[in-house]
């Protein structure tokens, strides 16, 4: 009977198992998990968790009795150690598991400040997993003063719940504006407003020089133009990196993480990948997605591959992101845009989209769930209105899709 194994219990390990035994898979599963807790959700804990809107197990994809039920083997708090692929073997210490088919679903690490700066004093914490959450949590309180380093996404909903909370939060980018890797200027502008408005200290083309502290606990902040803050803690939100290590050391091919053909493949016919740090085929090229969407229909994709079909994953990219009273949505990938289109509504309604040329790449919309949906629907056609007519606030948006 054909034992399937999978390492990263996260969004990615917990849907392709589900959809393993969903299309009828009625083999051994085993899903491995570093973190001593069933696969959870992770966008909601630096917000509706961390503010004490969401209880634990509202966290939890699927009931710990779900695993139960569908006759997987969960293995959690157990990090892989190796993986040897001659004899098709997972090791957990001293324990061996065997294998016929492997799935790596490792997902990817917070980059973190060097201990030479202070990155490792108490009190400076990342956002990715339930333990980093749970140990900002008591800091994150009325009164305190948070430095967040980077102005990515992360940081800045970091920022948005620490200020609900009411900490005083500064925010600092060493790029010239925030949000500058992944997103038009417009949106830059409009979340800086808002931020702003809510009475964040938003500091940009300014690098942290180093962290400072006593008896091991940070206190305060040396910036590069010479500034000193005092800080109670410390958010890093300097992004993220695949976690590739037991790939790369059982000598699977790693490019911008682990590399995998069309169908989810690697470089070893027996072991497959998806979610963050799996990198595909895509136009052309070779991409790897951050997200949520990806991290299950890749899997998903991966699951029917494994069961023999011969289906090239690709991906309808979306993503979004809370703040304050802000709803961020996403629809495609903006690389290589050359100019951008606003079309505004009412209050803080607004939707910004990316054109090369005459190609829709991509749309943001704040608080427009309804542009948002068309402007998916359209980019995942591949229809793409004159920008002249995205432009016209006159438009029947509606009526595009028709076209």
């Amino acid at each position: 009977m054909t034992h399937i194994v999978v390492i990263g219990a996260g969004q990615a390990g917990s849907s392709l198992v589900a959809k393993l035994r969903k299309d009828g898979f009625d083999g051994d599963i085993t899903l491995i998990g570093a973190e001593p807790v069933v696969p959870y959700q992770r966008p909601p804990l630096s917000k509706a968790y961390l503010l004490g809107d969401m209880a634990l197990e509202r966290l939890f994809l699927r009931p710990e009795s779900f695993y139960d039920d569908q006759k997987v083997t969960l293995k959690l708090g157990q990090p892989v150690t190796a993986i040897d692929r001659h004899g098709k073997t997972v090791h957990l210490g001293d324990e061996v598991i065997p294998y016929d088919q492997l799935v790596l679903t490792t997902g990817s690490d917070p980059r973190r400040l060097p201990s030479s700066i202070g990155g490792d004093l108490d009190g400076v914490f990342v956002v990715r997993t339930l333990a980093d959450v749970d140990a900002m949590a008591p800091m994150v309180s009325e009164g305190k003063r948070a430095l967040i380093v980077g102005g990515g996404y992360i940081g800045l909903e970091a920022a948005a719940v620490a200020t609900k909370l009411g900490v005083q939060v500064t925010l600092v980018e060493m790029a010239d504006r925030i949000l500058q890797r992944v997103a038009a200027p417009e949106t830059s502008n409009f979340f800086r407003d808002l931020h702003t408005g809510h009475g964040v200290k938003i500091l940009e083309r300014v690098g942290l020089e180093k962290l400072t502290g006593e008896n091991g606990k940070v206190t305060g902040a040396v910036l590069a133009d010479g500034t000193t803050l005092e800080v109670d803690f410390v958010v890093v939100g300097v992004g993220i990196a695949p976690s590739t290590q037991l790939a790369e050391m059982a000598g699977v091919i790693l490019d911008n993480g682990i590399k995998t053909d069309a169908f989810g493949r690697t470089s070893d016919e027996n072991i497959w990948a998806a979610g963050d740090c799996a990198s595909f085929p895509y136009k052309g090229g070779r991409i790897r997605l951050e997200s949520v969407p990806n991290a299950i229909d890749q899997a998903e994709c991966v699951a029917g591959n494994l069961l023999g079909n011969t289906v090239e994953y690709v991906p309808q990219p979306w993503f979004w992101s809370d703040q304050y009273d802000v709803k961020l949505q996403i629809a495609g990938l903006n690389t290589g845009y050359d100019r951008i289109i606003t079309r505004k509504g009412e209050g803080k309604t607004v939707s910004f989209w990316y054109y090369n040329g005459d190609e829709l790449l991509a749309v943001d919309a704040m608080n427009d769930p309804r542009n948002y949906m068309i402007g998916k629907r359209l980019i995942d056609a591949g229809k793409s209105p004159s920008p002249d007519v995205i432009a016209d606030p006159a438009t029947d948006m509606k009526a595009l899709l028709k076209a």
